[in-house]
Formats: C-alpha cells, structure tokens, sequence
C-alpha cells in the first residue's frame, strides 16, 4: 500500500514513518510538504491508498486543499492529522469528504489504531466532537456507522474507566500500573471486568470498540 504524508514539518512526517510500517509492514511512505507537492505525487503514483493531510500546510487556503485532493482520489481515504481539533474544524473537515480526523497530541499507538478503524471503513473524529442529525439527536460522527450494540460504557466503574483510557493510548499493563499506582495484577483484573460488561474478547477488541464508538473518559462514570 502506498501511503501520503503532506506536511510541512519533516520532523512529523518522519515520526510518522515507524507507525505506519506498523500498520502495513509493507507500506510505501511518500512524502509532501506543500498543497502543490501533494497533488504533484497523486498524480504521478495513482493507486494511493491513504491520505494523512495538515491543513495549516503551505498551500492550504482552508478546506479547499482537502477538497482538490478528493476531486483527484475520491475513493482513497483522506485522514486530517492537525494540531488543530476544534469541533467546528473536525466538522468541517467531514463535511468536505475528510474520512477521519486525528489530534498530533494523540499516541503513535492511538494513531495506528485510528487508521485501521479508517482502512475498515468506518470514520474516525475525535470523541469529543459532537453535531446535531437531521432528527435534531446529538451524535458523534466517529459511531455514525453501525457497529452493534452500543458498548455499554455506562456500566464501567471510575477505576475501569481510567485503565480503558490508557489502554487505548496504547499503554502496557506495567505503564498503566505506574500511572495509576496501582499492582499490575489489580490492572489484569479490572481489565478482565472491562472486557465482560463492554463485550470485548480481548485487549485488541476492547480498544476497537472503544474506537469504533467514539468513547471518552467522562469526568464522572457511575
């Protein structure tokens, strides 16, 4: 698969290399750092499979960047990577035909994650992002595709709910052990309680469901 990083700052297309040869081993990783440029490779290297975008890169006059690209790929998936996550920039970007939308400030692991939700067909936007549908019930745009039954997130202790978070960050049982301060083993079995009442089989499912839906740790869980 062939996969376009276009942004600005080498430093970030650079980190980006190692986690997306952990997405796909395989991976070709072709670089732009300017609107310009980024049309320039998709149109030399058609079959582009993935699309990671800055929209504060030069050449990005607002969303009409993104948009140039989708009338040249419209079937590839183009996923927003920004520093800048408010809702009306993450609504505006699905709006315009982004088919994700992910924080820098998120993990590598997190990131990866996303992606493969994206390379699935479903969206990915941040869980925090929240618009009216046309029966006027707030949604959240990252669970705008069925998936099942809801997970039901409200059944989650304030305890198993800090240890999901950390899990989808990507952190070991040791890492979320030292965040916490809590015994490794306690961590296995509160994990163990967080797979049963959401319905994961394991860690790899419980952070895709937690993905899928669009979960956010609350300030408070019951």
């Amino acid at each position: 698969m062939q996969i376009l990083v276009a942004d600005d700052h080498k430093l970030v297309r650079d980190g980006l290399r190692p986690f997306l040869q952990e997405l796909d081993p395989g991976a070709e990783i072709l670089d732009a750092a300017t609107l310009g440029e980024a049309i320039k490779v998709i149109e030399e290297k058609p079959g582009i499979g993935l699309v990671l975008l800055d929209l504060m890169m030069p050449g990005m006059d607002g969303l009409s960047g993104l948009e140039q690209i989708k009338t040249r790929i419209p079937e590839t998936p183009v996923v927003i990577v920004s520093g800048y996550s408010t809702r009306d920039h993450v609504v505006s970007a699905v709006q315009a035909g982004a088919a994700g939308f992910i924080p820098k400030t998120v993990s590598g692991t997190a990131m990866v994650n996303a992606l493969r939700l994206v390379l699935s067909g479903e969206k990915y936007l941040p869980s925090s992002t929240f618009f009216e549908d046309p029966n006027n019930q707030t949604i959240n745009p990252a669970a705008a595709k069925p998936t099942g039954a809801p997970p039901p997130f409200d059944r989650l202790s304030r305890r198993e709910g800090e240890i999901l978070a950390q899990l989808v960050e990507g952190r070991t049982n040791k890492e979320i052990a030292i965040a916490l301060s809590l015994q490794e083993i306690t961590i296995k079995v509160h994990l163990r309680n967080v797979y049963r009442k959401i319905g994961a089989a394991n860690r790899a499912q419980a952070v895709r469901i937690a993905l899928q839906s669009g979960w956010v740790m609350p300030e408070v869980i019951n």
